[in-house]
């Protein structure tokens, strides 16, 4: 049997444990970063862009939280793993992870789409989380504790036209996670997949030139009627990663506003 590792309490507090986000410097991995950290955990962000992600450290550390913040780009493997010794070196073992860094790609029909492009796409998105799992879950084993959760998206379930690379990882990811949350399980490690949907955040940008516009748009598709904020999903991770969700593992919720749960027909 696993040993017991949660510690019940009426509030989620993170005492301390050593949380990594990766892609933590915008978007659902900062307001990730930001809630964790002050929820009590030691925060350690990884990003590529390294203005941003001094911005973001500068944010969370002002609200008083603890934060290590080191540029790295996840695809690069050597870089992942300097930044990981980096946090451990700053704050001990990584206990909790958010496995959050990805990108977009390049639209475009499948039969044109280019070979570099589809493998800068899964590399990020999929090969980097793989390699991010290799590297920490031994530790958590070994422990008989620890939580991940994973960034997938509506396109790990669903088909979507003009972006072949981003589907696949996004489908890959969610396996990977329930490929771990099998081994994970009788060890107590828990690892389970939130899929965002309409979120307000740079990547979401990314689709329109004009936010409010792009905004109201998307929102006319979601059954609620608006589309989600960072906080919002970030909310989901928090509770995923806490003790609160300590018999919660392989699962795959999203965060969605009703898109994938829903038939919405307009009449």
């Amino acid at each position: 049997m696993p040993r017991a590792c949660w510690v019940w309490s009426d509030a989620v507090d993170f005492g301390g444990r050593h949380a990594l986000v990766t892609g933590g410097s915008t978007g659902i991995g900062l307001a990730a970063a930001q809630l964790l950290a002050a929820r009590g955990a030691r925060v350690s962000i990884i990003a590529r862009n390294p203005d941003r992600l001094e911005v973001a450290r500068a944010l969370i550390a002002d609200d008083g939280g603890t934060v290590c913040a080191v540029a790295a780009d996840v695809a690069d493997a050597a870089a992942q793993d300097h930044a990981i010794d980096r946090a451990e070196s700053a704050f001990g073992p990584v206990e909790l992870v958010f496995a959050n860094a990805g990108t977009g790609g390049a639209f475009g029909p499948l039969t044109a789409y280019a070979d570099a492009m589809f493998e800068q796409v899964m590399v990020t998105n999929l090969t980097s989380v793989f390699r991010l799992l290799r590297r920490l879950l031994p530790g958590m084993l070994e422990r008989g504790c620890g939580s991940v959760v994973v960034t997938g998206s509506l396109a790990s379930v669903r088909g979507m036209p003009m972006n072949p690379a981003y589907v696949a990882s996004k489908h890959g990811v969610m396996g990977l996670a329930m490929a771990a949350a099998a081994e994970g399980a009788p060890a107590g490690v828990r690892v389970n997949c939130v899929l965002p949907g309409f979120i307000d955040t740079p990547m979401l940008h990314q689709l329109g030139d004009d936010p409010a516009a792009l905004r109201a748009r998307l929102g006319a598709n979601v059954p609620q009627g608006r589309v989600g904020s960072a906080r919002e999903a970030a909310e989901l991770v928090a509770f995923l990663l806490s003790d609160a969700a300590s018999h919660i593992t392989a699962q795959t919720i999203a965060v969605d506003g009703g898109i994938l749960g829903t038939l919405m027909p307009r009449l």
